[in-house]
């Protein structure tokens, strides 16, 4: 998830044509805009629980 929204940022600064103040220069771009904003706020999340998640199983699994 964080992965496509890199992704998608990075294609809308390089090739797409970047943003201004207004949003996106092409269609294609404000496509890859959205995808950007949609899916490096919630896929920063899912990678921060899972983190948090493989800590505490690893920290389970010592204290055995």
């Amino acid at each position: 998830m964080v992965g496509a929204g890199l992704f998608a940022a990075i294609l809308l600064e390089t090739v797409l044509g970047g943003f201004g103040p207004t949003g996106a220069h092409s269609n294609t771009g404000w496509f890859a805009l959205i995808i950007a904003l949609m899916c490096l706020p919630f896929g920063g999340l899912l990678l921060v629980l899972g983190v948090a998640k493989w800590a505490r199983n690893r920290s389970m699994r010592r204290s055995r």
